[in-house]
This record gives C-alpha cells, sequence and structure tokens, in this order.
C-alpha cells in the first residue's frame, strides 16, 4: 500500500541521522581529497552534506522553498571552504550524496525517486551559482587591489603592506621589472593580455588612468622544479615582449620604460615611461613600441630631471672621466654638423682618427653619434653636461698650429 505523504516525510526524518553517517564514509572511502583534508575542513564538508539531506527533506515537504534551502545548504559552510575546495569538488560531494540517497530509497516510491532528481538538479545549480558569485566578487577585488597596486607604484608610495599586496594578485614575476605605457583601447581584453604576457614567460599588473593602459611586465622565468632546465627557454627582451602585448592597447604611441632590477624599483620605471609618453608626438615617425631613453632629448626639454640626470651621467660625465679629448672630438663633430671632413679641419687630425676616436665614443657611452637621432641625443647631453657644471664646460682642447713649410721652389 504506497504511503502517504505524511508517512514518507516522517520516514526521512528517522533516516537522516544514517544518511548522513553512511554519506561521510562514501566521501572518505570514494574521494581521495576529502580524506587528505584537516579535520576541521572535513567536518565542514561533513556540515554540508548533512545539511542537505536536511534540506531536501524540507524541499520534499514544500517544493516552493527552492531558493531558500538551497542558499541554506551552503550557508552552513564556513566562508574558507569555499576557497579550498573546487566547484569540481563540490558537484563530486552533491553526486555521493545523491548517490546514498537514491541506493537506500530505491524501494520507495517513484514520486520521492523523481524529487531527489529534481532536489539534485537545483542544488547543483544553486552550487555553481554561490561559486560564481565568489569568483565575480573575487574578481572585483583583485582588479580594485590591482589598480591600488599600480598607482602605488606609479606614485611611488611605498608602505610595508605592498608586498603582502602584491603577492595576494599572484604575481608570479621575479627579477627585473619594466613598465609599459600607451593608450587605453576602447574595449580592454585583460584576459588576453594575461595570456600573451604567460606566453612570453612575463607576469604583468594592470592599470587604467583615463585614456592611459599602464603595465608593469615582469620576468618571470622557470624556477628550479618546473620541469623546464635554466636556458631550455630563451628569455625575450622586454623591448620584445612589449612588442608581442602591443596589440592590445589602443592607437597611439607606446613607451617603455627602463629596465629596473626588481619590483620594488618600478617606480623609476614607471616615470621615465610616463614622461616619454607625455612627449612622444614631438618625434616624428617614432616606432611603436619605443624605448623613453630614445625620447631623452624631448624629455629633457619638457623639463624631466630624472631625463637630465641621465644623460648627463649615462654621456657626459663618462666621456668626461674617460678622456677629454673623446668629449672635444664629439662636440666638435656634432657642431661641424656630422662631417668628417670638417672636424678633422678644425682639430688638425686626419679624418680616419676622427673616426677612430667616434668608434671609441661608441664604445664608451653606447651611442653612436653618426646617426641623426642618437647625434641629437648626445647634443643634449653635451649642452645640459656643460650647463651643470659651469666651471668645466669648456671642453675644448688646445690644438697646435701646424707649421708652415717653404715651398723648395721659391
Amino acid at each position: 500500500m504506497p504511503k502517504t505523504k505524511e508517512q514518507t516525510l516522517a520516514w526521512l526524518r528517522s533516516l537522516s541521522g544514517e544518511l548522513a553517517t553512511a554519506t561521510l564514509k562514501r566521501l572518505e572511502d570514494t574521494l581521495p581529497w576529502y580524506g587528505d583534508m584537516p579535520p576541521g575542513r572535513r567536518s565542514a564538508v561533513g556540515l554540508v552534506a548533512q545539511a542537505g539531506i536536511t534540506s531536501f527533506i524540507s524541499w520534499y515537504e514544500d517544493p516552493r522553498a527552492t531558493p531558500w534551502i538551497a542558499a541554506d545548504v551552503f550557508g552552513a559552510a564556513p566562508r574558507e571552504l569555499l576557497r579550498s575546495v573546487s566547484l569540481q569538488q563540490t558537484l563530486q560531494l552533491i553526486r555521493v550524496t545523491v548517490e546514498v540517497v537514491e541506493e537506500r530509497i530505491k524501494n520507495g516510491d517513484a514520486t520521492l525517486r523523481e524529487s531527489i532528481l529534481l532536489y539534485s538538479r537545483e542544488i547543483a545549480f544553486a552550487a555553481a551559482d554561490v561559486y560564481a558569485r565568489a569568483a565575480e566578487a573575487r574578481g572585483l577585488w583583485d582588479a580594485r587591489l590591482e589598480a591600488l597596486v599600480v598607482d602605488s607604484i606609479l606614485s611611488g608610495e611605498y608602505d610595508d603592506e605592498l608586498p603582502s599586496r602584491i603577492a595576494a594578485l599572484g604575481w608570479h614575476g621575479h627579477g627585473e621589472v619594466s613598465v609599459l605605457v600607451g593608450t587605453a583601447p576602447k574595449m580592454l581584453d585583460v584576459d588576453q593580455l594575461r595570456r600573451t604576457a604567460r606566453h612570453s614567460l612575463s607576469d604583468v599588473l594592470i592599470g587604467v588612468q583615463g585614456n592611459r593602459l599602464v603595465l608593469v611586465i615582469g620576468r618571470a622565468r622557470p624556477r628550479p622544479g618546473d620541469g623546464e632546465e635554466p636556458g631550455e627557454t630563451e628569455v625575450l627582451s622586454f623591448l620584445d615582449i612589449a612588442r608581442q602585448l602591443e596589440p592590445g592597447f589602443g592607437p597611439g604611441h607606446l613607451v617603455l620604460g627602463p629596465e629596473v632590477p626588481s619590483l620594488v624599483d618600478a617606480s623609476r620605471s614607471a616615470r621615465a615611461a610616463l614622461a616619454g609618453f607625455a612627449v612622444a608626438r614631438s618625434w616624428r615617425n617614432a616606432p611603436r613600441p619605443l624605448l623613453a631613453d630614445d625620447l631623452l632629448p624631448e624629455r629633457a626639454l619638457a623639463g624631466d630631471p630624472l631625463a637630465r640626470a641621465t644623460l648627463i651621467n649615462r654621456v657626459y660625465r663618462p666621456l668626461q672621466d674617460h678622456s677629454t679629448e673623446l668629449l672635444a672630438t664629439l662636440w666638435c663633430y656634432l657642431d661641424n654638423g656630422r662631417s668628417l671632413e670638417g672636424t678633422a679641419r678644425e682639430l688638425f687630425v686626419h679624418p680616419n682618427t676622427v673616426r677612430y676616436r667616434l668608434k671609441r665614443v661608441s664604445e664608451v657611452i653606447g651611442w653612436d653619434a653618426t646617426g641623426a637621432r642618437e647625434a641629437l641625443i648626445l647634443q643634449a647631453a653635451l649642452i645640459l653636461g656643460s650647463i651643470a657644471e659651469p666651471g668645466h664646460g669648456d671642453v675644448r682642447i688646445p690644438v697646435p698650429r701646424p707649421k708652415r713649410h717653404r715651398d723648395p721652389q721659391r
């Protein structure tokens, strides 16, 4: 004789403790990850399973209560459980619980079995909803935290909490860092930028400031034990990484700051990149991307103290300390419109001597004075260096006048 609904409910309530115990035993036997959990988390998972059984009985009594009862199942779990148990593991938990209940009531009527199927569907959707909302909240929090970190790097305002904030974002970079600044596109695809960075063995922090898109790029070389031996993968330069990231930016100039040793020093690279981005339009036919140090003259003219110091410390003073003769030759060469013959006539030397000295200049400072763009950089460095050291600005060296030879036919 079929049971009434009231009789079925009473029978289910009498079985709830037995079903919960059987479910926990099945979890230990079939799910390895459950057995590896600390006791506290196993207890929390058991509470979820027990709440699911109790929730099913209440739902069977009143199916209209589905939205609230399904939420109550996961409300029994502590918040940290969502971070330690994945959605896949949660669905495995639901499946095991439903299997135990189905096996125990397999001799029941068809209405009860159908109710279990419907409830398991609802509880699975509820689980997906819980994890989706948690992921969305975490994504919004990560985005705000990332924006805060990038702002701190751009402003150079560091505090004791910055390293922990960076670690919370899952920063995989270790070692050198560079900052890339460009125009933000209308539709920013953050995921694509991160995928491109991973393929380049790097990691990025992404920030949008108005119409500017700022990327803090860090190297993410494989660590020992990652399955790759050191040297197996080619380490790309930051300029090559910037070229791969370039499609993710909007139209306009794209400026890469200088490489710095670590994320703590990233503000120096950021200041240079931002200053270069502000004056990049003054270089006609500038490449994309371009280095901030290629815009040193424009940045210095715009009042960037970092550019002025860089030009003096990387060009003027090394030449002055190495050889006053090289400094005088470079200045004379630039003043004569990069003419070897004109420089040779003014210095009363052979043009090959000028070539040799210019080669030595390139070896000392790394810039080639024979190129038009690099000549502008060197000219600016000489001017700024002479202004910064007015007592030593005269780099002309005494040049002996050539002796006149009598014409033997006179």
